[in-house]
């Protein structure tokens, strides 16, 4: 986990992530427009493809479906003690998450994604 958020940061989740794929496999990120997913400002390994969301559509994002999903089972009403517990809590809930085969995928389904894949 990466205490802050930075363009620096965001190029090691990609780089990482880039290291996990295939290597035949091309994949494309859907980023929001956090100042740090600029792809001005960011080192897109050459087997990723970045695509921006428009401005104010967290409708589009996939992303917010898992955090919506994460905040209501596993994070929402309670009191954590410090930033140690925070970092806990959020990795057992992301932890419980990846258990579930195909939660995942069946969160981030939207229409424009599966009509893309299909």
């Amino acid at each position: 986990m990466i205490p802050h958020v930075s363009a620096a940061a965001m190029d090691v989740f990609l780089e990482q992530f880039a290291q996990t794929l295939p290597n035949d496999l091309h994949a494309v990120m859907v980023l929001d427009g956090a100042g740090w997913h600029d792809e001005r400002a960011l080192h897109t390994p050459t087997n990723l493809t970045v695509v921006p969301l428009p401005p104010d559509a967290p409708e589009l994002n996939p992303v917010e479906r898992i955090w919506l999903y994460l905040r209501e089972r596993y994070l929402s009403h309670r009191l954590l003690a410090d930033k140690e517990a925070v970092v806990e809590a959020c990795c057992r809930a992301w932890n419980a998450l990846t258990a579930e085969t195909g939660r995942i995928q069946s969160l981030c389904a939207y229409p424009y994604i599966t009509q893309i894949a299909s």
